[in-house]
């Protein structure tokens, strides 16, 4: 083995001529309140989801929340993972050589930093387009999109997600410590070789094209759903996918705003290797960026819920004095009406029992 792919000797190198530094004190205070403050947002945002779930477990938004609950799990125990360990490389002086000697640490540190970018955001377009097939193909999702296939489809996007982490393991390319000392990932400096532009590469067109297919398939949905309204007046059957389109938006909004820098980033890094312009600090700010998205993410089914937004609506109209837009698809009682209607419609018996009620009414 050469210098790069030792596994005792990876990364140290670097910690030689540090080019940005981070204020020891202040850093291991941040760190441990952005990580209280996730792993309390997201047990949260676990209790409402895995609530919600018991109520509505064999309707068709059970298979939402149960991706929704595995996003919001995948964030919480990134939080603690990641957070757990930032704060002991701060708390140890980000003296990597006296704890880091067969760089054991350092690859778990950047196996979770793979595994909990691209998890959430695997999920967050898995979830999108099981939306996107409950709008427009709803008696196939009835069908097909059961538990058990949603349980397969989170542990497919696991298992996906871990063996991109492990790839540089596998090759034997040990994840390297970064230029501030503070957390570990692929190799971002003076990058020559084929493989280590790979890795860059891979980790951001995967995380893009995540976006990309969030976006486009919350459009269809949100299109589909508006020519629905247009064409028809009804009042119920539509409003549980006007509330859980509202999140996937505000999902996807959350993961461009705070996945965007850090994913171009890494590519500019990957494409023009040893003459990036990509300063320290810039990866730095990128990477802090992206991990607000763990944190602003629970905060989307804690905030963005029915009657939260009903309330919310209440409020606004009231400030204003008038009616701003008419919302009644959030008038409705309760989400278990629309949902039965729903079903109601949607099942062929249904209609049956439906269309021979009159003929029998007719016949006495």
């Amino acid at each position: 083995m050469n210098g790069s792919k030792s596994p005792g000797l990876a990364g140290f190198g670097i910690l030689k001529n540090t080019t940005c530094h981070t204020e020891k004190k202040i850093s291991v205070f941040f760190s441990i309140i952005f990580m209280t403050v996730g792993i309390l947002s997201n047990s949260l945002a676990i209790a409402i989801l895995m609530k919600a779930y018991q109520r509505f477990r064999q309707k068709s938004k059970a298979s939402f929340l149960l991706l929704a609950s595995g996003l919001v799990v995948t964030d919480l125990f990134g939080h603690l993972i990641n957070g757990a360990i930032a704060v002991f490389v701060y708390a140890s002086d980000k003296d990597w050589i006296r704890f880091n000697q067969s760089n054991i640490l350092c690859s778990v540190f950047g196996i979770c930093m793979v595994f909990f970018g691209l998890c959430p955001l695997f999920l967050g377009s898995v979830m999108a387009v099981e939306r996107c097939i409950g709008v427009t193909k709803p008696i196939f999702h009835s069908t097909k999109m059961t538990s058990k296939h949603v349980k397969m489809m989170l542990t497919m996007v696991c298992l996906f997600a871990v063996i991109i982490a492990l790839l540089p393991i596998l090759r034997f390319r040990a994840y390297q410590i970064q230029a501030s000392r503070t957390w570990c990932f692929y190799k971002t400096e003076h990058v020559e070789d084929w493989e280590d532009r790979f890795y860059l590469l891979l980790f951001s067109c995967l995380g893009l094209l995540a976006l990309a297919i969030s976006f486009l398939c919350n459009a269809v949905t949100g299109i589909t759903l508006l020519r629905v309204k247009l064409k028809s007046q009804q009042r119920q059957g539509r409003s549980h996918h006007f509330e859980m389109i509202i999140q996937l938006l505000a999902i996807m909004c959350v993961s461009c705003i705070c996945w965007s820098p850090f994913l171009v980033t890494m590519a500019r890094i990957g494409i023009n290797k040893s003459h990036s312009k990509e300063t320290c600090e810039t990866i730095l700010f990128a990477l802090r960026m992206a991990t607000w998205n763990q944190i602003l993410d629970p905060w989307v089914y804690i905030l963005l819920r029915k009657a939260v937004l009903k309330n919310l609506y209440k409020i606004t109209r009231g400030c204003c004095g008038m009616h701003v837009i008419n919302l009644h698809m959030w008038e409705l009682s309760s989400i278990k009406n629309s949902l039965k209607v729903a079903a109601i419609s949607e099942s062929p018996v249904s209609s049956k029992q439906v269309n021979l009620q009159p003929l029998s009414s007719t016949g006495q």
